[in-house]
């Protein structure tokens, strides 16, 4: 076999899977997906057609499972990790209330469950809110009274 379709398929699909742990399509991915295409080429050319699309059905394969390990580690892997992966913050804490039901705190007293700087949550009783200040910053466990609701969380003063 040639040499040039062995070191197009080796070195552009170590390229491509290369790509698949670093975020983004990339020069890597790149230059491997055209030494891919050049090493079928050349397969088509010393081969035959049947060889270069088997080849090809080859290329496909190690692209999918490039795709698939790439999201894989995007979700739950060293990908997920990095902080160029958007991820949401708050995403463990409940959704907050809708208006009207937020309505019927005002006036009652909680504790504060996370630092509100100025904002976080709040707890009153076993029911976890979201809370700000006014812009003072209150520590966790210290006891505050909602003065009122301002979009979707509540408005609350150091009691």
């Amino acid at each position: 076999m040639d040499l040039l379709i062995i070191i197009g398929f080796v070195v552009g699909s170590a390229l491509i899977l290369m790509e698949a742990f670093m975020p983004g399509f990339g020069i890597a991915g790149i230059v491997g997906v055209i030494l891919e295409v050049v090493a079928i080429i050349n397969v088509n050319s010393k081969l035959g057609s049947t060889a270069a699309l088997i080849a090809t059905f080859l290329v496909l394969l190690l692209i999918g499972v490039a795709v698939f390990l790439s999201y894989r580690s995007a979700m739950k892997g060293r990908l997920s990790k990095s902080p160029l992966v958007l991820k949401d913050e708050e995403s463990a804490a409940p959704a907050a209330s809708p208006m009207s039901e937020l309505e019927k705190w005002v006036g009652q007293d909680g504790i504060v469950a996370t630092p509100l700087r100025p904002a976080g949550f709040i707890e009153i009783g076993n029911v976890r809110l979201s809370a700000a200040t006014s812009g003072a910053f209150l520590e966790k466990g210290t006891a505050v009274r909602v003065q009122g609701v301002e979009g979707d969380h509540l408005v609350v003063l150091r009691k």
